[in-house]
């Protein structure tokens, strides 16, 4: 290990910061078996000639240490993913936490619902932008109902121009909220249609 510092590992001959396999046991933090690898499809790929063995491995992504565990630390894609994250509550309207005190749970519970339809692919709408036409899906905290209100905004030629006619908007538009129910229920969190069901109330699941 000569010219390496005693918070790195060499594997294989390399050293150095990228994804790793990692053998985990329970009780374990994880013991490197191979790595540093570029990309997490090549840790992933190498993965493949372990599967025989008694205990799973992952990728994981970090610096690996003298004892042969491993220093996680956030990878590209982590970065990315918190990027596009605070991209989506950008498009919140400004004064959507005004009411809301920093530690209050409806604030956290905005972010983690943000976070949640991000993940099945499912933007916000981008209510003071200028992309507010294109449609998502529209989060509003009600601290009276201790939840969020949760509704399918469409693209403007489905809710304004209805270049499809009024039925099709209306059958979309319920569609699209049950669309957005099932995938907040299917993530764990409390859902009870609201106004007739234009809508949802999204609550921490009880």
């Amino acid at each position: 290990m000569s010219g390496l510092s005693s918070g790195e590992v060499v594997v294989g001959g390399v050293a150095g910061q990228g994804w790793w396999l990692v053998a985990a046991e329970e009780g374990d933090p994880g013991r490197v078996v191979a790595g540093p690898f570029a990309q997490r499809a090549e840790a992933s790929w190498a993965a493949g000639a372990y599967v025989d063995g008694a205990v799973p491995v992952a990728p994981v992504y970090g610096t690996g240490t003298a004892e042969g565990v491993l220093r996680r630390r956030p990878s590209p894609q982590d970065w990315a993913w918190l990027a596009h994250l605070g991209g989506q509550l950008d498009r919140l309207p400004e004064d959507w936490d005004v009411d809301l005190s920093d530690d209050d749970p409806l604030a956290t519970l905005v972010v983690e619902v943000t976070a949640a339809l991000a993940e099945a692919g499912l933007p916000l709408h981008d209510s003071t932008g200028e992309d507010g036409g294109l449609g998502g899906a529209c989060l509003t905290p009600e601290p009276a109902l201790d939840g969020i209100v949760v509704t399918w905004r469409q693209h403007d030629r489905m809710s304004v121009d209805q270049v499809h006619g009024t039925a099709a908007d209306v059958l979309v538009q319920q569609v699209m909220n049950r669309a957005l129910a099932d995938v907040l229920t299917l993530r764990g969190f409390g859902v009870e249609a609201f106004g007739g069901a234009t809508g949802h109330v999204v609550r921490w699941a009880a």
